[in-house]
């Protein structure tokens, strides 16, 4: 019997566009960037986070403080211990997507930011164990079909963070879009039926 439950336990919007240089700074972090992953499945208090990516807790406050100060994080709850306040952090966003850029500086800041190949180093064991599943398709279509299938793509993947948390593994989910220079067909030409 499945429960259903809110994945992760808080309210949060959709999406925030991300655009201040403080945030994008926030993002390009790893540390940074696997706290906001683990606050995808539940909120958490600076003492869980540390312990989930076994740093100390003032580290990890260091850097829960800078993303809270960024607008990346916010506090959804407290509870009293004893006499200290303990308070549970969470995203405001399922999904932050990285607005128009209009300083160079950004451009260089979100260049670091690059999941397909922070996906590409975390999978190399797996595909070294030959358990990897991945597939790469090309296609030429029109830039209108792009943003569609796009929009169906970050639907699954916050179907993918929706799933009820459970097992041993964490798995992890990639998808990319982008512009290539593969080779394409010539349009076909129109032959009269022989």
């Amino acid at each position: 019997m499945s429960v259903d439950r809110q994945i992760p336990d808080y309210d949060l919007d959709d999406m925030l566009v991300v655009t201040a240089t403080e945030q994008l700074r926030a993002l390009a972090d790893p540390l940074r960037e696997t706290l906001l992953e683990l606050l995808l499945e539940r909120a958490a208090t600076v003492t869980d986070l540390a312990r989930a990516v076994d740093r100390p807790k003032s580290s990890v406050a260091y850097h829960v403080n800078l993303l809270v100060a960024a607008g990346l994080l916010r506090v959804v709850r407290t509870r009293r211990v004893r006499a200290i306040e303990e308070r549970y952090y969470g995203r405001v966003a399922r999904t932050f997507y990285v607005g128009a850029l209009h300083q160079p500086e950004d451009r260089q800041i979100v260049a670091g930011i690059n999941g397909v190949a922070r996906a590409a180093a975390e999978s190399a064991a797996a595909h070294a164990a030959d358990d990897l599943r991945c597939t790469l398709v090309h296609a030429r279509i029109p830039v209108e079909e792009v943003r569609n299938f796009w929009a169906e793509v970050q639907e699954l993947a916050r179907r993918f963070a929706q799933l009820p948390r459970s097992g041993d593994q964490v798995y992890g989910f990639v998808a990319g879009l982008y512009p290539t220079d593969a080779p394409t067909l010539p349009d076909a030409e129109q032959h009269p039926a022989d």
